[in-house]
């Protein structure tokens, strides 16, 4: 199975569903979307296969300090531009296995992908 958790390193939900998937022996890639940016056409898959707005974190510091005119009217294209200009905003982890995409981390839902 390939596996790749997509993420900021320093994010405490992500040091948490690394830890899960080390101690359940789950071998998985990972990409710091903060060091290593992430891709406009990979927002976009990610978007058609669960929704822009599942994406998009509204809860984090990057997007409450926006201003409002850009937090106003969110459409797909404008919230997908948002995130690829500043991953942050991107909901954390992000989380590919074999085509399957999980965003967030719930560990009875990491159990559930990963048949544990």
């Amino acid at each position: 199975m390939s596996v790749t958790i997509y993420g900021i390193k320093a994010c405490d939900t992500m040091k948490k569903a690394r830890a899960w998937l080390e101690a359940h022996g789950v071998a998985h890639a990972f990409h710091d979307y903060k060091s290593m940016g992430v891709e406009p056409a990979q927002l976009a898959a990610w978007a058609r296969q669960v929704g822009w707005e599942s994406l998009l974190n509204r809860a984090g510091t990057t997007f409450r300090k926006l201003p409002e005119d850009a937090k106003a009217d969110l459409t797909e294209t404008k919230a997908l531009a948002l995130m690829a200009a500043q991953p942050a905003m991107i909901k954390r982890p992000v989380l590919e296995a074999d085509g399957r995409l999980v965003v967030g981390f719930k560990p009875e839902v990491y159990a559930r992908t990963f048949g544990g």
